[in-house]
C-alpha cells in the first residue's frame, strides 16, 4: 500500500523535520508512550542516518501490551528503547501513606503519583539534554490547541519538539497503516490514548480520544505534569469533583 499524495507530503515534512532536529541536537530524545503517534515516530527516526535515542518511561503500571512493544521496536528497528522507571522507595512510602489507587481521589494526589511515577524519572532521562520530542498533537485535548511544533519547555529547562502537532488522526493512521508501521493493540480494543493501566479505560464510539485517560476527572485538566505547559497555555483550568468511577466499564483496576 503506498502513500496518497498528500500523506506523502506530510511524511516527507517529518522526516525533514527530524533531519533538522538531529542536526540542530543530535543529543535529543524521542519520548514514546508506545502510542501510534510514538512508533510512528519511532518509524520515521529509524529511517536517519543520524540516528536519536529513544526512551519510555515504565511506570510499574501499564498494560502488558505496551511493555512488550519495546520488543517489538528492537526487532523491527534494531532500537533499543532506553526503559526509565520511578525510584521504588518513592513509591513505596506514596502508597504507604495514601493507599494503591490514591489517585482516584483527588486530583492532587493524582498528580502526585505521576510525578513519582512519570516526571521524576523523565528529569532524570532528560538531565543534560538540549532537547526532547513528543507525539502530542492539537487534537488529542482542550489544553493541546494551541500546541506549537517547537517550544521552550520551562518545566525542564530545554527545547521540546511536537512535529506531529498539526497532523489529524486520520493522517496518523493513515501514514502507520500505508507504511506497515507497528502499534500497540490496544489501539484495536477501543483505547486511543494509551498510558497507566489503572488510570485508562477503552471509549465509546463517538466519545473523546482523551475520555479514558482520567475520566473521573474534568476533561481539561487532563494533564499528568510530563507536559504542565500545556496547561498554563489553555489558562490554568480549574478542577471540579469528580464522577463517581463508571460501573458499566469491563476494566478491571489492577496494578
Amino acid at each position: 500500500m503506498s502513500l496518497s499524495p498528500p500523506l506523502a507530503a506530510r511524511w516527507e515534512a517529518l522526516l525533514a523535520s527530524l533531519w533538522r532536529i538531529a542536526d540542530l541536537h543530535p543529543d535529543a530524545l524521542l519520548a514514546s508512550s508506545m502510542g501510534v503517534e510514538d512508533t510512528l515516530l519511532i518509524h520515521a527516526v529509524a529511517q536517519l542516518s543520524r540516528p536519536l535515542e529513544v526512551f519510555m518511561l515504565d511506570t510499574g503500571r501499564l498494560h502488558a501490551e505496551t511493555l512488550a512493544m519495546v520488543d517489538v521496536v528492537r526487532e523491527r528497528y534494531g532500537i533499543e528503547v532506553r526503559v526509565m522507571r520511578p525510584d521504588p522507595g518513592a513509591v513505596r512510602d506514596h502508597v504507604a501513606a495514601h493507599g494503591e489507587f490514591a489517585f482516584y481521589e483527588s486530583v492532587e494526589l493524582r498528580k502526585a503519583c505521576c510525578g513519582i511515577r512519570k516526571v521524576e524519572p523523565l528529569r532524570r532521562a532528560l538531565a543534560g539534554r538540549t532537547a526532547w520530542i513528543t507525539g502530542q498533537r492539537r487534537e488529542q485535548s482542550l489544553t493541546r490547541v494551541e500546541l506549537p511544533e517547537t517550544e521552550w519547555d520551562d518545566t525542564f529547562g530545554l527545547r521540546k519538539f511536537n512535529p506531529l502537532a498539526f497532523w489529524t488522526t486520520d493522517e496518523v493512521w493513515g501514514v502507520v497503516r500505508a507504511l506497515g508501521v507497528p502499534y500497540n493493540p490496544l489501539h484495536d480494543r477501543g483505547y486511543p490514548s494509551i498510558g497507566c493501566e489503572p488510570c485508562t479505560r477503552a471509549v465509546h464510539p463517538g466519545e473523546d480520544p482523551r475520555a479514558g485517560r482520567w475520566w473521573w476527572e474534568q476533561r481539561d485538566s487532563r494533564e499528568c505534569g510530563l507536559h504542565a505547559g500545556n496547561l498554563r497555555a489553555a489558562g490554568r483550568p480549574g478542577v471540579r469533583p469528580r464522577d463517581p468511577i463508571p460501573t458499566d466499564t469491563t476494566e478491571t483496576l489492577t496494578s
